[in-house]
């Protein structure tokens, strides 16, 4: 597949979207389509619904579901809505992706299964069952940080030569191991990890699923658009102006606190509510987060 079929299959700046709760933690799905809306208005031309970032261990089926409905009927046909079906149980994966795909989303993130830790054939099996589900395009999310094994890189060459298989989010800051992935596969790979974004597509990956695209939104498209035309010298300058944004939300606390609380701060969402076990920042890590975000020109004063 041509870079220029795969950029149309997911975009290149995709945005892993929190997913906005009310007060009380219900699902807020109006929330959720407005900001929806405003990261495609400011540049992605993708959005990841319910991955890491959008709390999906902690959500039911339905509000799985209705947090696609929502952000397909706030940005359907402007951005491609990729869902975030993966869990540690197969069949589960299997059913809750056909069901994204009759609501109609353009693709599927799948995580490696989780806490089991199956052998790379379990591994391997597991992708080929949830991606022959569907006829939509599947983004591999390799992030042994979280899930507890890597996906191996022969696995991941293995797991291309699957016809719906074309993406690759690589969460593994494994330099080496994404190398081989560009040299010898077709994928799409996209960074997994902000700061990384650069040194990525350096290599030849296609764009970022980020999280702090969501306070950044305009300069990570900057960044992007920059490294796709070959033009390093500004995408340098941006990731250099980026790395103190990407230390206040990536480092501090976990990525979907820290991005929904400067999401409240700009005032985009009206709280930064998440739900157990996460919990929101304390005063220390408040203040560590508001003087990265100070060195970046982001001030939200005390």
């Amino acid at each position: 597949m041509a870079d220029s079929d795969l950029t149309r299959t997911f975009g290149t700046l995709l945005t892993a979207m929190v997913t906005p709760f009310t007060e009380d933690g219900e699902v807020d799905f109006e929330a959720a389509g407005k900001l929806a809306a405003k990261l495609v208005d400011d540049g992605c031309d993708g959005l990841v619904v319910t991955g890491t970032t959008g709390e999906t261990s902690t959500l039911t089926d339905e509000e799985n579901l209705g947090m696609f409905k929502a952000v397909l009927e706030a940005v359907g046909g402007r951005a491609k809505v990729i869902a975030g079906t993966g869990t540690n149980d197969t069949r589960h994966s299997v059913s809750l992706s056909r069901r994204a795909a009759e609501l109609g989303v353009d693709g599927l993130l799948l995580v490696t299964p989780y806490y089991n830790k199956p052998s790379q054939a379990g591994v391997q099996a597991h992708f080929e069952t949830v991606a022959s589900s569907t006829d939509l395009p599947v983004m591999l999310y390799d992030i042994p940080g979280r899930s507890g094994i890597a996906i191996a890189t022969e696995t991941i060459i293995r797991l291309a030569e699957h016809p719906n298989i074309v993406g690759l989010k690589d969460a593994k800051a494994d330099f080496a191991a994404v190398t081989r992935v560009l040299a010898k596969t077709d994928l799409a790979v996209y960074s997994g990890d902000d700061g990384l974004t650069l040194p990525w597509m350096a290599a030849g990956a296609l764009g970022v699923v980020s999280v702090t695209a969501h306070v950044a939104t305009a300069k990570f498209r900057t960044l992007v658009d920059a490294a796709l035309a070959g033009d390093f010298a500004t995408a340098r300058r941006v990731h250099f102006e980026l790395d103190p944004v990407i230390r206040g939300v990536m480092t501090r606390v976990q990525g979907a606190v820290a991005a929904k609380q400067v999401l409240k701060w700009q005032g985009v969402l009206p709280n930064s509510v998440v739900r157990l076990p996460l919990v929101e920042p304390g005063e220390a890590e408040l203040s560590l987060i508001r003087n990265d975000l100070a060195e970046a020109g982001m001030d939200f004063g005390a």
